[in-house]
């Protein structure tokens, strides 16, 4: 049963290094505890679980530690310093549909984050970028 653990051992890190994410480290290190129980004993079905429950031991203990390398922030980009500016409406916003703000000197299609309409020369601030839309909402002194 060495070689066979052996095998698998080599094939899960063959994965594991052709993939960019995480995939089958655990059953890995789970596949070289169940090489070494190998030596101990011969029964199969103990070798197995030995590799399936501390392959999900392992994962289950690491999983919120790599989650939380993994994790970064969003880059920012010279777009998204639009978010928060004041804008005016050069065109009305209608009840749940477009119009159009102008915001740093831009125009933009625009609506509005609480489906009223806003009229023409009404000042909004700008929520958030959606795809090529502005997210507005009228500007509260």
């Amino acid at each position: 049963m060495f070689y066979i653990w052996l095998i698998i051992i080599l094939v899960l890190g063959i994965i594991e290094i052709s993939t960019t994410n995480l995939v089958s480290i655990w059953f890995v290190l789970s596949g070289l505890l169940s090489l070494g129980i190998s030596f101990l004993t011969d029964n199969v079905f103990i070798q197995f679980l030995v590799f399936v429950v501390f392959g999900i031991i392992f994962m289950l203990l690491t999983k919120p530690f790599i989650d939380k390398m993994k994790t970064k922030e969003n880059a920012r980009t010279n777009l998204d310093r639009i978010i928060g500016m004041k804008g005016i409406v050069k065109e009305t916003i209608p009840k749940d549909g477009v119009g159009v703000v102008k915001v740093d000197g831009k125009l933009w299609t625009s609506y509005s984050s609480t489906s009223e309409k806003i009229e023409e020369g009404t000042h909004v601030k700008v929520l958030k970028i959606n795809s090529v839309k502005l997210e507005v909402e009228k500007w509260k002194e």
